[in-house]
């Protein structure tokens, strides 16, 4: 096992994700001092979360990008949740300027882009491949010597 891998209890996982997402209207409000607050809230809430680690994080005037663990204990759909909804609260009570130009406190876009980060494709179909032959050469052998 090498340290690219995190434990729960029961489980061995590697879940990386690439997250986008931004504020309604798609308005460049992330800019200078916002944008350093969006930055560090961020990295505040994921702390609230267990296992929660943001690897790469990047705020454009009008899009967040993050590269960001989340454990398989947590949706990600669920978490999307938390850390937009917290995220817009804190703002909404920092920036009351916001609350003009977002009537109805809704700050960010509904949705959000999610990739997931890891092995590529064919290496993974090329790991599977081994390990149907490593399993099949494990069955033969000792089977053979038995009968011998």
């Amino acid at each position: 096992m090498s340290k690219r891998f995190r434990r729960l209890s029961h489980t061995l996982y590697e879940c990386k994700y690439h997250v986008v997402f931004c504020p309604k209207y798609r308005y460049r409000i992330l800019e200078d001092k916002l944008g350093e607050d969006v930055s560090l809230e961020i990295y505040r809430l994921c702390r609230q979360k267990e296992g929660v680690e943001i690897l790469e994080l990047n705020i454009q005037p009008d899009h967040v990008h993050t590269v960001i663990w989340i454990p398989p204990k947590y949706a990600v759909s669920n978490f999307m949740g938390f850390l937009k909804g917290k995220l817009a609260l804190r703002l909404f009570n920092k920036y009351e300027h916001l609350s003009r130009r977002y009537w109805g406190r809704h700050l960010w876009s509904r949705g959000y882009c999610v990739s997931t980060v890891g092995l590529d494709e064919d290496k993974i179909r090329q790991y599977v491949k081994w390990q149907e032959k490593q399993e099949s050469q494990a069955e033969e052998s000792p089977q053979q010597r038995l009968f011998d």
